[in-house]
């Protein structure tokens, strides 16, 4: 069912433009500026392609973006689905593993987050070193073997290769970076202030409602992942935080973002 799902959006989207991506790219809340440096091949809208969910969330657009970025031939979501919108969390990776068949071998995410890093600031960058895992895992059911193994390893679920590759660039480009752990939890609602201390004692350095089950599918189909997180806000007790918080934070710090990922593409 699963395998028949991804292979009737990928006929679909292969109809529609004769491309073949080598990277996929998934821009979180506010990041939509890397989009505007794509030279733009083809789009694809969600909402045209069978049996496919579409993204609700205010600031995601739902579609894929086919073009060329630093030389790169990518494919884009700009609007991701989440697991607070009522999509299973097969329905969630859905639109990264139809990347991967459509071709791609490398993987970057990003996200909005909120720090919980007392040495954190808002507007920061934070290379996404590990994550914590707290939304239903998407490989639970039946593996399908054709997609990748039962049990992936996920030692490295972020490249160290790319963490390193964007070390150099942002130090040649003078992009102060954070490094640190991100942990993905199902929302919608923000964390209270104990979840908050919880999530700090286990390890996380900043925390957000997406991006990990992205991530442990696109692990599960083998491909290579890069992840970068902006912190939209510093999580303390007398802060109230919205959704048009975070977009607007996100899109002050998406130009530098976006500058980061077209150097690292120059040299990958």
């Amino acid at each position: 069912m699963l395998l028949k799902q991804i292979d009737k959006a990928v006929a679909y989207i292969k109809g529609q433009i004769d491309f073949v991506p080598e990277v996929g790219i998934v821009l979180g809340s506010g990041l939509g500026d890397v989009a505007d440096h794509i030279e733009v091949c083809g789009v694809v809208e969600y909402a045209d392609i069978p049996d496919f969910p579409k993204s609700t969330v205010a600031g995601h657009k739902g579609r894929f973006i086919f073009g060329i970025l630093s030389g790169k031939r990518v494919v884009a979501m700009q609007g991701r689905l989440h697991y607070y919108e009522g999509w299973t969390p097969q329905q969630v990776v859905l639109p990264v593993r139809v990347m991967a068949r459509l071709g791609i071998t490398t993987l970057f995410v990003s996200n909005a987050s909120g720090g919980l890093n007392p040495s954190f600031h808002t507007g920061d960058i934070m290379i996404i070193t590990d994550h914590i895992n707290l939304i239903p895992n998407p490989l639970i059911g039946p593996n399908e073997e054709q997609l990748g193994p039962r049990f992936p390893a996920m030692s490295e679920p972020y490249s160290r290769r790319l963490i390193a590759l964007a070390d150099e660039v942002a130090a040649q480009e003078g992009i102060q970076l954070q490094h640190g752990c991100y942990v993905g939890t199902t929302g919608p609602s923000f964390e209270t202030n104990a979840e908050c201390r919880y999530f700090a004692t286990i390890g996380a350095d900043v925390v957000g409602m997406s991006t990990t089950p992205e991530v442990i599918a696109a692990r599960h189909m083998g491909v290579e992942v890069f992840g970068v997180s902006v912190v939209t806000n510093m999580i303390i007790s007398d802060e109230v935080v919205d959704h048009g918080t975070v977009v607007s934070e996100g899109k002050k710090t998406g130009e530098k973002v976006a500058h980061l990922v077209e150097e690292i593409f120059k040299h990958f």
